[in-house]
């Protein structure tokens, strides 16, 4: 029977009886002592042959043994692996084909190399079995014949990772390794992590540790897809490198710490990341929050507003006072709506301040506050001095409290127009969680003018989505009687999945439930009415609420029924 010490080709040969047991477990010990492989240690101790090694590899393993003496070495990929790792886990690069790079191993268990030339490298990584003397010796011509290599993540554009707005020169004063050419690696895997998120359109990056892996996940169309899983050993280098970048104290794991990057994809064109980094049971989980100002200038079209919710908020963003408010889960796209409202309203006859927690995206001729509660500037105190500086529009980040609410609603009775997020589930909702907060029903009925309820549903694929017919007693479960479009205009899809897309969708598109306080709302708030008396009377008056426009998208081929129920609840 044999210890945990043994494992891969060591414990082979013990089972099969080529060694003694106590003598694989001094191997390995020693071969770890010398820095070696435990194939390198076996073969140069003359414990057993190459060619031994080899057989017993390619018996156990289902490797083909592939003769070195007939290869040729000028078809050695340059530049790709760098000497150290040659050198340090016994292997050598052989082809590349396409996105797969062949690598000789004397060691087909040796999982740890091929794991860091696959990091190292960014390529897919396949073992190569060869007889470890031939190996050695190809090693040794290869390493000294070789002009200097340099470490390096695949074919990455240089001038986009050249473009990061960070002090390298931190790494040298705070980071816990030595810099140098070890944290080449670590520094281009990371902003080709960021550069790819940028081309996919992801939202958020996760950076995850755990007991025995490491994960690296986009959030795109807001799902969640894992890209990459980098050596568990690189896991404080990759964090420590992040927490530089965004001008974290790399000294400090044990509280969460928030940062930010800059990356400059050319002189017109830079994109944010806001960084959080979280101690887990693990190590730190950092998440990356990819802020593209050019969200807030897509316009109002482009959000999935029908013709009548559109109006309805055009209309709001018009009066020279009043209470404009968006609601929603986290992610739901609210920042993105408000900031389309602002940049509406930015002109230069208009003074505008905004108080956020902390600001997203940097919009020209806008006065942006950063909250922060540790020197006990809040959103209250913000609204306090925004109202003192004879401001036009206020937009408050979130409204908390019943101080903010209060303040916020003050404004908007006094000849302001004011915007603002809650997070509730609908717009009714909205209206009770004011109440709730002790704000005066008369206050709210005659401040607020408009609250938006909205989602992000990802948007099928407009390449491969497929028409399906459902039967008349699913469409009645689904509630599609509630539609106001004529049954023959429908045409429901489903998603397919091309080249084009990600299984079956691209891109997202807002799903709204808007709703103007008329006079026979206003009574109701006045009256300590529930959500669900104002939720009636708003379908009365011709408010969709988020179901209904969810089915909407459906019958119009935007959204498949799937994703409106994903994202809606009845």
């Amino acid at each position: 029977m044999t210890t945990p010490l043994l494992s891969g080709l060591a414990k082979r040969l013990v089972a099969d009886q080529v060694l003694e047991e106590t003598t694989a477990e001094e191997a390995i010990k020693a071969a770890k002592r010398e820095g070696l492989t435990f194939a390198q240690h076996a073969v140069e101790s003359k414990l057993l042959s190459s060619k031994e090694l080899a057989k017993i590899a390619t018996q156990a393993f289902g490797c083909p043994l592939f003769d070195l003496g007939s290869y040729d070495f000028d078809l050695i990929p340059k530049s790709i692996v760098d000497e150290k790792l040659i050198s340090k886990h016994f292997t050598l690069p052989l082809f590349k084909r396409g996105n797969r790079l062949f690598v000789a191993v004397a060691d087909p268990a040796n999982l740890s190399a091929l794991t860091e030339i696959n990091f190292n490298t960014g390529l897919n990584t396949d073992a190569v079995l060869v007889e470890a003397d031939k190996l050695a010796k190809a090693i040794e011509s290869y390493l000294s014949g070789s002009d200097d290599i340099s470490s390096r993540l695949g074919d990455i554009d240089d001038e986009a990772l050249d473009g990061l707005d960070v002090d390298d020169t931190e790494t040298e004063q705070n980071s816990d390794s030595e810099p140098g050419g070890d944290e080449a690696p670590v520094v281009r895997f990371v902003n080709k992590v960021l550069l790819d998120a940028i081309r996919t359109g992801a939202s958020d990056i996760h950076f995850e540790p755990y007991e025995k892996s490491f994960r690296v996940r986009f959030r795109t169309d807001g799902i969640l897809h894992e890209i990459a899983k980098p050596p568990i050993q690189l896991a404080t280098r990759l964090s420590a490198r992040l927490k530089v970048m965004s001008k974290m104290d790399i000294s400090e794991r044990r509280v969460p710490q928030d940062g930010r990057i800059k990356m400059k994809l050319s002189k017109t064109k830079a994109i944010d990341f806001r960084v959080n980094s979280l101690p887990t049971l693990w190590g730190e989980k950092i998440v990356l929050r990819i802020l593209d100002p050019s969200s807030a200038k897509l316009g109002i079209d482009a959000l999935g507003y029908e013709d009548a919710q559109k109006k309805l908020y055009m209309d709001a963003l018009a009066q020279p006072q009043g209470m404009i408010l968006v609601t929603g889960p986290t992610g739901s796209g609210k920042t993105v709506s408000l900031y389309t409202g602002l940049n509406i309203l930015n002109t230069p006859e208009l003074n505008i301040s905004t108080a956020e927690d902390p600001v997203e995206i940097n919009l020209e001729g806008i006065n942006q506050v950063n909250v922060s509660t540790k020197v006990g500037l809040n959103f209250a105190e913000a609204l306090r001095s925004f109202l003192r500086q004879d401001p036009d529009i206020v937009m408050v980040g979130e409204i908390r409290d019943l101080e903010t609410a209060e303040i916020a609603i003050k404004a908007a009775q006094t000849g302001h127009l004011v915007l603002s997020t809650l997070h509730t589930n609908s717009a009714p909702e909205t209206l009770t969680r004011l109440m709730n907060m002790g704000v005066p029903t008369f206050n709210i009925a005659t401040s607020v003018s408009v609250i938006i309820a909205q989602r992000l549903a990802r948007r099928l694929c407009g390449e491969c989505k497929k028409p399906i017919t459902l039967p008349d007693e699913v469409l009645k479960a689904e509630g599609f009687s509630t539609v106001t479009i004529p049954e023959e205009e429908w045409t429901i899809f489903q998603p397919v999945g091309c080249e084009h897309c990600s299984k079956g969708y691209k891109g997202r598109v807002g799903v709204y439930e808007v709703v103007r306080i008329t006079d026979s709302i206003s009574r109701i708030i006045m009256e300590g009415g529930n959500s669900i008396q104002i939720a009636d009377q708003a379908l009365k008056e011709g408010f969709n609420n988020l179901r209904i426009s969810a089915l909407r998208k459906v019958v119009m081929g935007v959204i498949s029924l799937e994703e409106a129920n994903r994202v809606t609840q009845d």
